[in-house]
């Protein structure tokens, strides 16, 4: 298999001149000429999944959306370009190379769910992306295309939990990325409060929230949240049809994938495959295969998935086969390991990253996640004791009671995956039989040039509270921010 540039295009595209030369803007004047359920059912037939890491259905997502809709208040369209997991950097590639697509997508998934608000989540630290969308938006606007649409690009935290979902409405409507329960079809990025058995829309603090319903009858609007890369597909779909775009992928997976390789490779970099491509392909096209005179023994996608050993290397990039691996396709950010690197070390960096990240709203997420932390360093460092190791695996077990949102179960997964599977690993840092290891740094891509990768260093220093004290407060984040409709500025 070679690389597809269905999303990454060849080459740089600076206007939407360039965009329209290159067939860009067709699905937005096909779509204008298409009702809501025509343009979902396009979707759904086309079998397009959520690039951004859970793979749901966009058509489903869509639909469900419309059902919710409310009679008194439009609906809106928040694009997550919230990028933050360790190993991942292809949204802000595509926006880079193409900003277009994203906002086409976007207008033309307004239009299916009768929303007239488009807001593109992004971190404020991204400023060349943040630069690219405004001079699309610009160009598009003074096209004619936003006509009864606004959009604005919304510049957020840095802090990791700012990506899911929930959490990144909650940033816009000016709280803390704080994770909720109630999904975006029923409460999405304005909040409906009573007050005085009156009903307004505000962001105060509601003594109830309106959610919306499938009875159009309440006033409050629901919110499709789709990740950029989901978004840059959809105008060909429309423009070219559903069948189109199975033309590449498999039955089940169609279509293609953006995908980070970083790591124990030649070199980093971001490009485009199809779904169904083994993984070592992807290793050996994207990041030229493992470095000279090494193996590859490990893999992990992300923060988000278990660890897949050195056996799976041929596993397709589809949703079902990764799945059958027992890991996840994610958001197709893969961190290789090779024979030189210590998988117990890398797995230590992983459980840091995570437990600081952690908002503490879910008491076991933040208690239990340090625990494990703190218990997988002294085991790269080979001091752990097997009592150390007996509390950890507890930890494990429980990390992901009560949660609202799905990272203390990538917590639970990846360090299960590497003691089932690593299992003589551990052993070997338990026995004193392998060399002591500080745990890796695993943090945020910051980018990725010539083939070399940039981190995110600040992160070794950031906190459990979320603060870059040389202590502690000893509080979680949503302890020590207290009321949390009444934020302060986070730390940068």
């Amino acid at each position: 298999m070679t690389l597809t540039h269905r999303v990454l295009h060849p080459h740089t595209i600076e206007s939407l001149d360039d965009y329209c030369k290159a067939r860009g803007g067709a699905g937005w004047e096909a779509a204008r000429e298409m009702s809501a359920d025509e343009i979902i059912a396009a979707v759904a037939a086309s079998g397009l999944r959520g690039r951004g890491g859970a793979g749901f259905p966009t058509g489903r997502k869509w639909q469900t959306i419309r059902e919710y809709c409310s009679n008194y208040e439009r609906a809106s369209v928040v694009v997550n370009a919230a990028e933050g997991e360790p190993g991942t950097y292809k949204d802000r590639t595509i926006i880079r190379n193409n900003p277009y697509q994203v906002i086409e997508g976007a207008l033309i998934g307004a239009r299916a769910v009768g929303a007239n608000q488009i807001i593109v989540g992004t971190k404020k630290a991204f400023t060349t992306e943040i630069e690219r969308l405004q001079h699309a938006i610009d160009d598009i606007k003074q096209a004619g295309w936003l006509d009864g649409f606004s959009i604005e690009v919304f510049g957020g935290p840095e802090e990791y939990l700012y990506g899911e979902e929930t959490a990144l409405l909650e940033t816009i409507d000016g709280r803390y990325p704080f994770p909720r329960t109630t999904p975006p079809y029923r409460r999405g990025v304005r909040e409906v409060v009573e007050s005085a058995g009156d009903l307004d829309t505000k962001s105060s603090s509601p003594a109830h929230v309106e959610m919306a319903a499938v009875d159009h009858d309440s006033p409050a609007p629901p919110t499709l949240a789709e990740n950029v890369e989901t978004l840059s597909n959809v105008g060909r779909i429309i423009a070219r049809g559903p069948d189109w775009f199975r033309t590449e992928g498999t039955k089940d997976s169609p279509g293609t994938i953006v995908c980070t390789i970083t790591g124990s490779t030649q070199h980093a970099g971001v490009a485009e495959v199809m779904m169904g491509t083994p993984l070592r392909e992807a290793i050996d096209l994207i990041g030229g295969g493992p470095r000279d005179g090494r193996r590859i023994v490990a893999v992990l996608p992300g923060v988000s998935n278990a660890l897949l050993s050195a056996d799976k290397l041929d596993t397709p990039l589809t949703y079902e086969d990764m799945a059958a691996a027992g890991s996840g396709l994610g958001s197709a950010g893969y961190i290789v390991f090779d024979d030189s690197d210590d998988l117990v070390a890398a797995v230590a960096g992983v459980s840091r990253f995570l437990a600081v990240e952690s908002c503490g709203q879910c008491s076991p997420c933040k208690i239990s996640g340090l625990g494990i932390a703190d218990a997988l360093a002294a085991l790269s460092r080979s001091t752990a004791s097997a009592s150390e190791m007996v509390e950890m695996r507890r930890r494990v077990e429980e990390v992901n009671d009560s949660q609202r949102c799905s990272l203390p179960t990538q917590h639970q997964v990846i360090v299960q995956s590497l003691l089932d599977n690593f299992a003589t690993d551990v052993d070997a840092h338990l026995e004193g039989r392998a060399a002591p290891q500080e745990p890796y740094e695993i943090a945020e891509l910051r980018g990725i040039e010539n083939g070399v990768t940039r981190i995110d260093e600040r992160h070794a220093a950031k906190q459990p509270d979320w603060t870059f004290n040389a202590i502690s407060s000893g509080k979680t984040p949503a302890e020590r921010l207290g009321e949390h409709r009444e934020p302060q500025p986070l730390e940068e």
